[in-house]
């Protein structure tokens, strides 16, 4: 029979086994023992650690009066509060005050960590001791991951009970292998020793040597580390190397300091050996509510030359920097706010330096937006007030065009109709202010009029004129310059009836109102060439939009059993509404994206923002029909159009931006649009947009895309989308875009993995006729020189890709890739940026990644190309 024994701790370990172990002694001496380690009074709660309890169990208790020793045998364990030690046999020599356990010895104690060995002889207290052949496992979190560290070694030695000394010993993060245990770890530190202190919380290694795949890579003398159980510790980080034409070589080696638990503060120099020393800095702190950060860097180049002089390039700046900041901040449990904040020398400098930073948007423009915010949410309602400064960082966009946005205040807030009306009430509200220096405009085609009209090799090649004065259907306004600030107000009502036949009946309504005021600027240089937008008012001025509606929808719904439930749901629409006013006389900022698709064809208002409004009498028609099967299958399609049946057609009618004009909705009838879905199952999805004309049913906008995954039969998972898009010359677009973008990821096994993805422009050769336009005027200005050279576009172009592969483990991640992304040059053609990106990290130890640019543009990135 197992025998237990259970005591109250309130001495030392030497008692304490003594009594625990006294079962086997003289009756009087065990009560006595019993009697004084009796502990606190029933009912009281004890801090001490001696207040504790130890609870031995052994097959066998053996008290040894000659020896002066206690030995449990035959599974022995003890706990003591939240630390257990397991072996085949345990001993305890009264005389030497010391523990030895013996066979499959186990300690966990209590943050989780395993200690394991053959043999250990400890004091009493646990305090100091050896352990021979040492093996210790500790569940650790790092990055989100929950990560095994171990420590091996022949013989260890712990001292005082906070240094842990480990001879010969190995460190890895690594899971052994199943079938293998005794082939190396994937990576592993060796070390002639290993030093833990607990109370400092690091590990040092002495005469170390990192391997990988059991091949040693690096020779370390001397380093140290936190522990895994340590977050923040004062200390180097990894080293990041750098390279570059411009730049020359150099290290990055930042500097961790712990400041205090709260905040810390990160210093990076940078040696590059061409330009010298770049300087950073990042202070982080978190407070009770929130946290925020302020990083700065800064550096007096050694060669401005190597970039390219002003307006291409800060070849004219001997000192660079930036200051970024960001912040969040909970007021309540309702209400957050916060900033996001970019300052920066020049448009290159983050680029130049490859400081990284996640307020700057990296597709085919390039800008960072500063923002502050103050966001409020209830159950049914919401706030949000923001500001907006945008600092363009492409080399063709000019400063005084880019909008500084302040206030944007909305507000939306919903409740139950009253009384007998019922149904839901909304009340929406915008105030917009944007101020610009200049007017962002562009020109687009001229239908049958161009400047000259070349033909080359048999193809036409028209040069467009350029906007230098406006004029209707030659310009876009983008943005207008000067101070434009709106508030916008809307009430609406809506509520659902169905009748016993299943059909449902939506009314609603709504009013909208707008005020106005404007201030346009067309002094100065720039704003001269669009100086007779005379449509554009000038002062105050108000709009209102009332509106009433009905959408009316009836499904008809059939169950058969294992073909699924199919549902047939015709849709019609109505809204009655006066024509739109003010059309072309008001700005328009936030109204530019207009899609026509199945997503928008019931909106209320199509516009995508307040500074338009649709007017007139309008009905939107269609119907889905959709099936559902038990096996998972599901299938959806949509169709249906738009018809203006009385008043002004708010789409037939462009404003300073053309918005509306080409859109599928600027005639009586629109454009048909529509949609089909298909999901065989969980892991595919299959699904297309399209508007078609209404004449004759002609392509003007598609868009379809598979995503799959095929795992457990194949480790496949890939994604693969098209677009096309018929020409909108009235919006600036001259020609039909069209592109592919796919992607896939491969797992050759669990861990190996091949990944890539691409961005195919399917019409790049149209942008090219400029191009050849503009090299055809450079021949017949100089008809003497050389012959103008055309170059061949091919029939598609690789805007972006990227492809690579790794591997990934519990404790590993190397990667290496491949990267070409779309920029946009000074002089507007579209280049790419090619990168190659190679990344390893060490779980528990670090990581560092070497990036290296190849064939970039210098007019893209402001480098000179002299280097």
């Amino acid at each position: 029979m197992r025998k237990v024994a259970d005591i109250a701790v309130t001495v030392s370990m030497a008692a304490l086994l003594a009594a625990a172990f006294g079962l086997a002694a003289p009756r009087a001496h065990a009560q006595a023992g019993l009697e004084r380690l009796a502990g606190p009074p029933q009912g009281a709660k004890s801090t001490d650690p001696k207040d504790q309890r130890l609870l031995v169990e052994a097959d066998e208790l053996v008290y040894d009066n000659d020896r002066n020793t206690v030995t449990a045998r035959g599974n022995a364990q003890l706990n003591y509060g939240a630390r257990n030690l397991q072996a085949d046999r345990v001993r305890y020599d009264r005389g030497t005050s010391r523990v030895f356990a013996e066979g499959n010895v186990r300690l966990t104690d209590e943050t989780g960590t395993l200690v394991t060995g053959d043999r250990m002889e400890l004091t009493d207290d646990f305090k100091n001791g050896f352990v021979d052949a040492l093996r210790i496992q500790q569940t650790v979190e790092t990055k989100g991951e929950v990560v095994r560290t171990r420590i091996s070694a022949p013989r260890a030695e712990r001292v005082a009970g906070e240094v842990s000394s480990f001879d010969f010993a190995t460190y890895t993060a690594c899971e052994p292998c199943k079938d293998n245990p005794a082939k190396p770890p994937l990576w592993q530190i060796k070390s002639a020793r290993i030093i833990h202190n607990n109370e400092t919380h690091t590990i040092t290694y002495e005469d170390a040597t990192l391997e990988i795949g059991g091949i040693p890579i690096a020779y370390l003398p001397y380093f140290e580390s936190a522990d895994p159980t340590v977050k923040r510790k004062t200390g180097f980080l990894t080293p990041r190397f750098i390279t570059s034409t411009a730049l020359g070589s150099g290290i990055a080696t930042p500097f961790f300091i712990n400041l205090d638990p709260s905040y810390d503060l990160t210093v990076s120099p940078a040696f590059v050996s061409r330009q010298g020393v770049l300087g950073q800095a990042e202070f982080r702190q978190r407070l009770d509510n929130g946290a925020y950060s302020i990083r700065v860097s800064g550096i007096s180049q050694s060669t401005p030359s190597a970039f390219l002089p002003g307006p291409l390039g800060a070849a004219d700046r001997d000192f660079r920097g930036a200051i970024e900041s960001r912040g969040r901040f909970y007021l309540n449990e309702r209400w957050r706010t916060g900033w996001d904040l970019v300052g920066v020398t020049d448009k290159w400098f983050l680029d130049n330096y490859r400081i990284r930073n996640q307020n700057i948007t990296t597709e085919y423009f390039r800008e960072a937006v500063s923002t502050g915010y103050l966001i409020g949410q209830g159950d049914r309602s919401w706030f949000e007030a923001r500001g907006y400064y945008f600092k363009a960082l492409s080399s063709f966009d000019w400063q005084k065009e880019q909008p500084f946005v302040a206030p944007v205040i909305d507000y939306d807030k919903r409740i139950d109709g009253p009384g007998k009306l019922g149904g839901e009430l909304r009340f929406e509200a915008n105030v917009t202010s944007v101020t610009r220096e200049a007017t962002d405009y562009q020109g687009i085609p001229r239908t049958g009029s161009y400047l000259i009209n070349p033909t080359i090799n048999g193809v036409n090649y028209p040069l467009y004129e350029t906007c230098t004065v406006f004029e209707r259907g030659r310009c876009i306004v983008r943005g207008l310059g000067g101070t434009t600030t709106r508030l916008s107000a809307q009430a609406s009502w809506r509520r659902s009836f169905i009748d016993d036949a299943g059909q449902v009946f939506t009314p609603f309504a709504y009013l909208r109102t707008d005020l106005f005021s404007l201030n346009p600027n067309f002094s100065g240089f720039q704003n001269q060439l669009v100086n007779n937008i005379t449509t554009v008012d000038d002062g105050t001025y108000g709009r209102v939009m009332p509106a009433i509606g009905l959408d009316y929808r009836y499904p008809f719904v059939a169950d058969f059993g294992g073909l699924g439930v199919h549902t047939l749901e015709p849709i019609a629409q109505v809204i009655a509404r006066p024509s739109e006013t003010r059309i072309g006389h008001l700005p328009n900022e936030d109204a530019q994206s207009l899609v026509f698709d199945d997503t928008s064809l019931f909106e209320w208002d199509k516009f995508s923002g307040y500074d338009r409004v649709e007017g007139g009498v309008r009905a939107n028609l269609g119907g889905q029909y959709s099936v559902v099967t038990p096996s998972g299958w599901y299938a959806n399609v949509m169709f249906g159009e738009s018809i203006q049946i009385a008043g002004v057609n708010s789409f037939r009618r462009g404003d300073l931006a053309n918005v509306g004009l080409d859109s599928g909705l600027q005639d009586r009838r629109s454009d048909f649009v529509g949609r089909f879905q298909l999901a065989p199952n969980q892991n595919i999805n299959f699904i297309s947009r399209f508007r078609l004309g209404q004449g004759d049913l002609a392509t003007n906008r598609f868009e379809a895309g598979v995503v799959a995954r095929f795992a457990p039969f194949l480790p496949l998972e890939t994604s693969l989308f098209y677009s096309f898009y018929e020409a909108q010359p009235a919006l600036g677009f001259s020609h039909r875009r069209e592109g592919l973008t796919a992607s896939a990821t491969y797992r050759i096994t669990p861990n190996w993995f091949v990944t890539g993805s691409a961005l195919l422009d399917l019409t790049h050769y149209l942008d090219t006729r400029d191009n050849y336009a503009d090299a055809y005027k450079a021949f017949l200005a100089n008809p003497v020189g050389a012959a103008p050279v055309y170059r061949n576009p091919g029939s598609f172009y690789v805007s972006g890709m990227s492809i690579g592969g790794g591997y990934q483990d519990e404790c590993t991640t190397v990667s290496f890739n491949y990267i070409v992304s779309p920029i946009a040059t000074a002089l507007g053609v579209r280049e790419r940026n090619q990168t190659f990106l190679l990344r390893l990290e060490l779980k528990t130890l670090g990581e560092a990644d070497l990036r290296q640019n190849v064939g970039t543009v210098t007019t893209a990135d402001g480098i000179s190309a002299a280097r």
